[in-house]
């Protein structure tokens, strides 16, 4: 079974390892990978790939030195394997042109504005990888301690899955 991964890409150290500390509540079940820059995020993307495993879910800053957040997240839009990735933008600096740039090309999942809180930082990172599991088609089971269970519930009923009586 290929492992699921999170990502994180924010150039600026301090605020990289609070997403890390936020989110490690997954990594039992999602292991975290934490990049400083768009190239680093390359470089451990192909290395994932290279392996036969998944991006999930992928956080990213926009503002940051050479390729920005956007523009990463547009490169993995039009990637075959990661294109399927849910994105989330997590920044302070994104402005609305850099947005809707993300929303249009880079089908953007979600936007957290800096600063976040941890709940609603767990909250989208449960969301989004309970909508990568289901809509990738894999067995949810492995995946239920960490995944929105009534979201998983639903999606088994209307697949027939599972049966009300």
């Amino acid at each position: 079974m290929s492992k699921l991964y999170i990502m994180c890409v924010d150039d600026e150290p301090e605020v990289l390892e609070a997403v890390e500390r936020d989110l490690a509540f997954f990594e039992d079940v999602f292991p975290l990978e934490a990049t400083s820059s768009a190239s680093e995020a390359r470089s451990v993307l192909e290395r994932i790939e290279a392996r036969g495993d998944e991006l999930a879910v992928i956080f990213c800053d926009h503002v940051m030195p050479g390729e920005t957040g956007v523009e990463l997240l547009e490169w993995m839009e039009t990637t075959e394997a990661f294109g399927n990735t849910k994105k989330a933008l997590l920044t302070g600096q994104a402005g609305l042109d850099a947005t809707i740039q993300a929303v249009n090309n880079a089908n953007l999942d979600f936007y957290i504005q800096k600063p976040w809180t941890k709940e609603n930082l767990l909250s989208t990172a449960r969301d989004l990888l309970t909508q990568y599991v289901l809509e990738s088609g894999k067995n949810p089971l492995p995946y239920m301690s960490m995944l929105n269970a009534e979201a998983v519930t639903k999606a088994m009923h209307e697949s027939g899955l599972v049966s009300d009586e």
